[in-house]
């Protein structure tokens, strides 16, 4: 058909005064028309009125190139792990840091200067209350004791005289040997000498107390510290330092949590005992459980946050002052709440979805309303029932209503110690410390 509509335009455009050369190729070929100069101005004018028909043949002619044709090609189905929303208990919870501390702290000092003549400790040792720590020269103050003994000695010797010299006289003046006034001048001196022997009782007692500060104990049980003045150096009162013990059971830990948590932490508190849990930097998976302690009160108007402290018996010493630590505080338990891996919840520009996938293996886009997460899991607050299967690894290969392909993950085997609980975060960005689940 295309050879005789080419046959037809080539006997039209024959008519001009210059040959129009018109050939026909079939797939890859094209139509050439070789028209001069004049032959165009006669073929305008002759068949200007033609126009229309000679549109109509170029196009079924270029119709008639059979074009290729493309095999259309199905995607194959995307690879995805999935897991199955299931129902659990999840603890809601505030989570912070906070620095641990020592429940007692003691940093010794000498109360008497002197020679340093004993170090009775090694550096890093657990002690006992009463312990001795230090010894002092305690030979210039051995030396005052006995001075303050003498005097006193003298003075009551001098107050036991004058005692009777005043009984004596006071006899005589009644007999009126005597005036009244001598025996009250015996009087006096009896008074001025046993002022004289309280005044050397108080002598001995302070050289006794100065005496006794030469032998330094310890004022309660923890672990030495490193050792800050030698033995055999001369220490100066209430200057040197020498040692600090430290309290280590229990310990405590001081943080801050933000003020919107206040009237959850109070409400808990009225209602009993508050657990927190610390976990023990560098050891994965092993945590310390205690109590909250102490709230403060002022909310701190520089930061809007709020001090608490928490207390932990350490019975295995596992905390250490000064260590930087990472706390949760139990609110609340959320009893049997629908859960997947955090892994699954996807953001997109107005909320958060998972690809559920069906049991004919169609991925369809789920919207939720997550809730809190602990661990590795977020609750899912609305929008996926238990036993749904949802994709939590290769969601960027699937297709919304496309077919899926489930994998196996393969999980590596881990022991109990090995695992390393993961910081409790909101499912949605929130200011740092905010409850979960608010």
């Amino acid at each position: 058909m295309c050879e005789k509509v080419l046959q037809v335009l080539s006997r039209l455009c024959a008519q001009v005064d210059d040959k129009i050369n018109i050939g026909l190729l079939n797939s890859s070929q094209v139509i050439q028309l070789k028209i001069t100069t004049k032959g165009i101005a006669m073929f305008s004018r002759r068949y200007f009125s033609c126009l229309p028909i000679f549109l109509i043949l170029f196009l079924v002619l270029s119709a008639c190139s059979p074009g290729k044709k493309e095999k259309a090609k199905s995607m194959p189905p995307a690879l995805v792990v999935t897991a199955a929303a299931r129902q659990q208990d999840v603890p809601i919870e505030i989570k912070t840091f906070g620095t641990m501390e020592a429940a007692e702290s003691v940093t010794i000092k000498p109360m008497v200067s002197g020679a340093l003549t004993t170090v009775a400790f090694r550096e890093g040792q657990d002690v006992s209350a009463g312990a001795l720590l230090f010894e002092i020269d305690p030979r210039p103050y051995q030396a005052a004791l006995s001075k303050a003994q003498a005097a006193l000695a003298r003075n009551r010797a001098i107050m036991e005289n004058g005692r009777k010299d005043y009984e004596r006289y006071i006899q005589l003046a009644k007999e009126g040997l005597v005036s009244q006034e001598q025996a009250e001048g015996y009087r006096t001196r009896a008074e001025t000498a046993a002022a004289d022997f309280t005044a050397d009782q108080a002598g001995v007692e302070n050289a006794q107390t100065q005496l006794s500060y030469c032998t330094i104990i310890a004022p309660i049980s923890g672990r030495l510290g490193a050792l800050a003045v030698d033995q055999g150096n001369v220490v100066k009162a209430n200057e040197t330092a020498l040692v600090t013990i430290n309290k280590l059971t229990p310990i405590r830990a001081t943080f801050t949590i933000p003020e919107q948590g206040l009237s959850l932490v109070q409400q808990r508190l009225a209602a009993g005992e508050m657990t927190v849990v610390a976990e023990v930097p560098g050891a994965a998976g092993i945590t310390e459980k205690g109590v909250v302690s102490f709230l403060d009160n002022t909310v701190d108007p520089a930061t809007g946050t709020i001090r608490l402290k928490g207390q932990f018996t350490n019975e295995h010493k596992r905390l250490w002052p000064g260590q930087f630590v990472t706390l949760s505080l139990t609110l609340d338990v959320r009893k049997q709440a629908v859960v997947v891996p955090t892994q699954a919840v996807q953001t997109g520009q107005k909320e958060q979805f998972v690809f559920v996938v069906k049991p004919d293996n169609i991925a369809e886009v789920r919207v939720v309303v997550p809730g809190p997460a602990y661990e590795a899991i977020t609750v899912i607050d609305k929008g996926l029932e238990a036993g749904e299967q949802v994709i939590i690894d290769g969601q960027m290969r699937v297709i919304p209503g496309g077919k899926v392909e489930i994998k196996t993950a393969k999980k590596p085997e881990m022991d109990a110690k090995d695992k390393t609980v993961e910081a409790v975060t909101p499912a949605k960005a929130a200011a740092p410390g905010v409850v979960p689940g608010r």
